[in-house]
């Protein structure tokens, strides 16, 4: 049974998909909570009638949001906090300033993660050639355990030739984790700059800014968020500060909230990020949603959906490793995202296939099958997948 870690029991009664749906992938779409479903449901009702609606309403929400990120994130400084629709817009901010970094050279790096999600690789490809700049990918060791050589591997690759690298917290098909901390100092002494994908970590795993020190922290929102679809947020360091934004929003202008001036042009935007904000950021429908969502997992708290997911899967990973399927070992991994390797000659795919046949969502990555627990689910979901798999 599952040992109730840190006082957070299973929330599954919070959620309303199907009672005899596995669903073990919370890696590719988090299920909306009730709470986060009412809250978009009240934010609709709310707009049929506009009656009363003020300039400051274009802005609360997103005040709200931004101060509740920080926090989960340890960022002193919600004014760091951008609105931003997808992982692509918030590493394409990063691009777009690049050119700038102080002391950038031409024959410089990029330093990537191999098999990383298409949105923190495409967005390098222009800036490459435009600043002569070269991309050096540090691809996975062919064997488990990876985490250590991996991990060695990046750090021996960030030289004073570096630019700009580009790392998650655990990588998004596998899981395997990444010492962010260990980057960042190296990335700092060499005067690289660090950029993170979140996606796959913030919200299910504590995420420390002021360890790290990034210089960029991008995340969607409907994954371990747990909020809606095509919404994310980035927080930027000083590196940004003064930086080119993507568009140039209304909103984000300074006075923008005072509508019977806007037509007296203000040159100067709002303060910290606020400027790399995607145009109508208000978002009257999804923004309570993700309000309701960061809330939700601030009351959860990552730490303990740490300890949740590793209890819920403690007795069942050994029995998969017997059937022949690889695991990173525990130091080399979080719990919430787990890359079950599968036996030599297997499909993924067809594991997945026929898995999802039997009830049971996973998701095929690589050479993989990717199952992603969280707090919904039950000792009953753990071994539907074990005796699936069988």
């Amino acid at each position: 049974m599952i040992q109730q870690q840190l006082d957070l029991y299973c929330q599954r009664s919070q959620y309303t998909y199907p009672a005899d749906a596995h669903y073990l992938n919370c890696a590719t779409r988090a299920p909306l909570s009730k709470a986060v479903a009412q809250a978009g449901l009240d934010a609709i009702h709310v707009q049929t009638n506009p009656m009363g609606l003020t300039p400051d309403d274009f802005f609360s929400g997103g005040i709200l949001v931004r101060q509740l990120f920080a926090q989960l994130i340890n960022q002193p400084d919600p004014n760091r906090i951008a609105i931003i629709p997808a992982i692509s817009y918030g590493m394409a901010v990063v691009a777009r300033n690049l050119p700038n970094k102080p002391g950038l050279q031409a024959g410089q790096r990029i330093v990537l993660i191999g098999s990383e999600f298409p949105s923190d690789v495409y967005a390098w490809d222009r800036v490459s050639v435009t600043e002569k700049l070269t991309i050096h990918t540090v691809d996975m060791p062919d064997t488990l355990p990876a985490a250590d050589a991996w991990n060695e591997a990046i750090l021996a690759a960030i030289t004073p030739e570096t630019a700009l690298v580009v790392a998650p917290m655990i990588h998004w098909m596998y899981g395997t984790r990444f010492d962010l901390e260990a980057i960042g100092q190296r990335c700092r002494e060499v005067g690289a700059w660090l950029a993170v994908d979140g996606t796959q970590s913030v919200g299910a795993m504590p995420f420390d800014w002021q360890r790290i020190q990034p210089d960029a922290l991008v995340c969607a929102s409907y994954k371990w968020m747990m909020g809606p679809y095509s919404q994310g947020l980035a927080c930027y360091g000083p590196a940004f500060d003064g930086g080119i934004p993507l568009e140039e929003a209304w909103m984000n202008r300074l006075d923008s909230n005072q509508f019977h001036r806007l037509d007296q042009y203000q040159p100067t935007y709002r303060p910290g990020a606020y400027r790399y904000n995607v145009g109508e950021h208000t978002h009257f429908t999804q923004m309570p949603m993700l309000e309701a969502a960061l809330r939700q997992i601030i009351d959860y708290q990552p730490e303990r959906i740490q300890h949740y997911c590793r209890s819920l899967m403690a007795d069942v990973l050994p029995e998969l490793e017997s059937l022949g399927y690889q695991i990173e070992p525990e130091t080399g991994r979080g719990h919430h995202l787990l890359g079950v390797w599968v036996p030599k000659n297997a499909d993924s795919m067809a594991i997945s296939r026929a898995l999802l046949a039997r009830n049971v969502s996973v998701s095929a990555r690589g050479r993989a099958i990717r199952v992603s627990p969280h707090v919904y689910n039950t000792d009953t979901d753990a071994q539907a997948l074990l005796e699936a798999l069988r």
